[in-house]
């Protein structure tokens, strides 16, 4: 009996040494610019299956391969932080108003909705719960954080997840700089360029100049753009292009609609022409057996 004891220990540990090891290759991979890999993002989690923001949706695009999960924050009126996307419950869950205007108590009573509108048994997680969730399997990408990122990295440290988590923003390098200091040492942050504004490229040099970002969200509505083709040279070796594929004017309408009639045109334009390491989908499942294909994911 203690011979069968210490097998399921091992056994335990081996599984929680090889997800721990998941995470820091997924953080090694960006913080090395890794060229020969295209790193997948589940927007909201694997929302398709499960309700967005839940914790079963963090859980299935574990099961299925992806990097990081796209999570929302919100906090509530007696201060708590929970996932969700928009500043009211009415869409997502069973029930209405204002987030900023409901207790934590009120909302656990409440149910998640699917994507179909419909109820389900799934609840509305803390942040810190997603957290602890998260350990060691999945970074995290937390949007709409900003606000509160003080109140965040406590439970960043709580946790102790903050070798997980990766910010992303429009302001300036000057106000990420003074916003957020000394979490840059742990926190991997990303600027959001928009591509089709006239200062874009000065922008992405200050920030390289500035802060040196291991990646950047890069936004454009049309191919007529000549910036996304010089981006993908001139960035090569220095940031990682990250690129949403979540509707067509994000990048040029190379989006997932594209990609599920043809994914070369799709997602294959954003990798070869554009130069693309990091996908942002709602298709996670799809995009990760067209990656494999093409040996640029595991």
């Amino acid at each position: 009996m203690k011979k069968i004891y210490l097998l399921l220990f091992a056994a335990l540990t081996i599984l929680q040494l090889s997800a721990q090891d998941r995470v820091s290759q997924i953080r090694e991979k960006l913080i090395n610019r890794d060229p020969n890999s295209v790193i997948v993002v589940s927007h909201r989690g694997d929302w398709r299956n499960f309700p967005e923001n839940s914790l079963g949706a963090i859980d299935n695009a574990i099961k299925m391969g992806v990097d990081i999960v796209e999570v929302d924050v919100k906090r509530t009126q007696d201060g708590q932080l929970i996932l969700m996307h928009d500043h009211t419950l009415n869409r997502t869950t069973t029930g209405k108003g204002k987030i900023s205007e409901c207790t934590l108590d009120s909302i656990r009573k409440l149910k998640l909705r699917n994507g179909c509108n419909i109820r389900t048994i799934h609840h509305v997680p803390t942040l810190e719960e997603a957290l602890l969730h998260a350990k060691g399997k999945i970074m995290l990408n937390l949007d709409q954080a900003d606000l509160y990122f003080d109140q965040i990295y406590e439970l960043m440290k709580k946790t102790g997840t903050t070798q997980q988590i990766i910010m992303k923003g429009r302001k300036p390098a000057n106000e990420v700089r003074q916003q957020f200091g000394d979490y840059l040492n742990d926190v991997i942050y990303m600027p959001i360029i928009d591509l089709d504004k006239p200062d874009a490229e000065q922008q992405i040099e200050t920030f390289i100049k500035d802060m040196h970002p291991i990646a950047f969200e890069l936004l454009y509505v049309k191919d007529s753009n000549p910036l996304p083709r010089k981006l993908a040279s001139s960035l090569n070796g220095r940031a990682l292009i990250w690129y949403n594929t979540l509707w067509d004017t994000m990048a040029g309408g190379h989006d997932d609609d594209m990609s599920l009639q043809s994914p070369d045109d799709g997602y294959g334009y954003l990798i070869d022409a554009l130069g693309c390491r990091i996908i942002q989908t709602d298709r996670p499942a799809y995009l990760i057996d067209y990656l494999r294909s093409r040996k640029l994911h595991e």
